[in-house]
């Protein structure tokens, strides 16, 4: 047999599989960013159009839960800037709550780490947890990938983004984080601002004011809407939530119950101040149901406990004491952070909806 006849017989085989002949991935077209840092990319696995595709479908799909009814987006919902919303803690698939409130998923290419914890340190590590965690979607990743390879309609998707590579867990994740890193926000009513498109209110200023002021909100520390876009430093630290003396008494120990050691007790992951209006309860426990709530912590609750971040300031001494007056001037700033384009965006939406 000739080697025009063997690659014939190839090209009919793959047609006769549903396949078309393989092409090279389409790179994805990122957006232009103002204000960010520059975005970290993962080598071993470049964001392509075909890549996003197949992410996005598997993101939604229940096909990777135990009973194939329960997906990523059950815990994790677009309005919600995919948050789990009003849930403190989310009913995983066992029907028991998780142990931690369901972060938000945005501009998640900066995070060196992933969860509260930071026990992941990318966003496709992340995603290996979910699938086998009992209490969240509760598959076992051999059955998972069996349940994949098995599927005509994603031996497909997954050939037109990764050719023949085999179909396994790292590249089921693989493509879950390249539509992850899509997940960015970047359009919202102070994006505007910074660009010059619009001016912000008198009031919304003040909030902005109030938020960098180190002897009233003093948020930039950690949440850098002035730095950078991002509204997070990515970092971890303690703030001051609960009166501990000793850290072994912290119910939660956070980044201290991955590293191991006791300095990091109480440790949790920043989040971004970005979609913040969107994404209540707060804290990694969802104790606080409103940002109302979240104020009136900071401005004289804070508890000067073992291993307290000592950016915390002055808010760790007797409070700050904000009047309902700043308050509200910061509310309203921090409504201007929200990106209503981002939640909003069909290319993010449930594919299986349309």
């Amino acid at each position: 047999m000739t080697l025009k006849v063997k690659i014939t017989a190839l090209l009919l085989a793959c047609i006769g599989l549903g396949f078309q002949p393989l092409r090279s991935p389409t790179p994805y077209a990122f957006p232009k960013l103002m204000w960010f840092p520059p975005m970290p990319t993962a080598a071993d696995n470049p964001v392509t159009v075909e890549g996003v595709d197949l992410g996005r479908h598997l993101f939604y799909d229940p096909i990777l839960s135990s009973d194939s009814t329960f997906s990523c987006a059950n815990c994790h919902k677009q309005h919600y800037a995919f948050s789990d919303g009003p849930a403190v803690m989310s009913i995983g698939i066992s029907g028991f709550p998780t142990v931690r409130n369901s972060p938000a998923l945005f501009n998640l290419a900066w995070y060196e780490r992933m969860f509260w914890d930071g026990r992941a340190e990318s966003i496709e590590a992340q995603a290996l947890f979910p699938v086998r965690d009992r209490h969240e979607m509760g598959l076992p990743w051999p059955e998972a990938e069996q349940r994949i390879r098995n599927s005509a309609f994603y031996r497909k998707k997954f050939y037109a983004a990764f050719g023949d590579q085999p179909i396994d867990s790292m590249l089921i994740v693989k493509a879950i984080g390249q539509f992850e890193r899509t997940l960015i926000s970047n359009r919202s009513r102070y994006d505007r601002a910074l660009a010059g498109e619009i001016i912000l209110t008198e009031k919304e200023r003040k909030g902005f004011v109030l938020l960098s002021d180190m002897t009233k909100g003093d948020c930039l520390h950690c949440h850098t809407t002035d730095g950078d876009a991002l509204g997070t430093t990515g970092t971890f630290a303690n703030n001051g939530l609960d009166s501990v003396v000793d850290p072994e008494m912290y119910i939660d120990k956070g980044l201290g119950q991955h590293t191991g050691k006791p300095t990091d007790h109480g440790k949790f992951k920043i989040p971004s101040l970005r979609n913040v209006m969107l994404t209540a309860p707060y804290m990694h426990d969802g104790r606080f149901a409103t940002i109302e709530e979240v104020l009136d912590f900071y401005s004289e609750g804070v508890h000067n406990s073992v291993n307290v971040d000592s950016k915390m300031g002055s808010a760790r001494h007797k409070g700050v004491h904000l009047t309902c007056e700043e308050k509200e001037s910061i509310i309203t700033f921090l409504h201007t952070l929200t990106d209503s384009a981002f939640v909003n965006d069909p290319r993010f939406s449930n594919p299986f909806e349309k």
